[in-house]
């Protein structure tokens, strides 16, 4: 099978995500700058889960430019992934408009655990396809930040129950971890 279709898909699945978050976004009861503050938690929620997104589309484009062929089980593993990202915009809403209360910052954490999770499925899938020796699993070696995403989600899922202010500065550190860009797919591929 060939990766097009899934590709588009997958971009039109994440267009669509963004879409849903920044609709999510209500304007102001008031026409002053202090209505408009009261949507601060909402708009920094917005921020934060538009870089998540945009993250994984980032990677998951690298990703699919290793990718030869598709199989059933790539596709599952995509649709998987695509599943738990379309919670994003449920659960960004959710801690915004609580202004970041503790269970939907843990659920929030949750979602972002299992996209984690779910985005090393596709990896392993896609592996599992090309081999060992596949530009992919040159790529990602011994994927030490996908690692520590996963330790760093379960831990800030724990942390809700002492303070949420603490998860979400380790979602915000995770985000970061991400943003800078990962240049192994790219190196490999300019070296093929």
């Amino acid at each position: 099978m060939n990766k097009n279709r899934l590709e588009a898909f997958s971009d039109g699945v994440l267009a669509i995500i963004i879409t849903i978050m920044v609709l999510e976004i209500r304007t102001p009861d008031g026409t002053n700058f202090k209505s408009l503050l009261k949507l601060f938690p909402v708009f920094i929620s917005y921020v934060l889960s538009f870089i998540y997104v945009g993250i994984y589309w980032n990677n998951h484009h690298h990703m699919m430019h290793t990718v030869k062929k598709v199989t059933g089980g790539i596709l599952w593993a995509n649709l998987h992934l695509l599943f738990w990202l379309s919670l994003i915009p449920f659960s960004t809403a959710w801690i915004g408009e609580h202004h970041f209360a503790a269970f939907p910052m843990l659920f929030y954490g949750f979602v972002l655990l299992m996209c984690a999770l779910a985005y090393f499925i596709l990896q392993h899938q896609i592996i599992k396809k090309h081999g060992n020796e596949s530009l992919l699993a040159q790529a990602i070696g011994k994927d030490f930040k996908g690692k520590v995403s996963v330790v760093l989600y379960v831990l800030a899922i724990l942390s809700t129950y002492y303070h949420e202010v603490i998860s979400a500065v380790i979602y915000i550190l995770v985000a970061l971890m991400w943003l800078i860009p990962d240049k192994r797919i790219e190196k490999l591929l300019d070296n093929d």
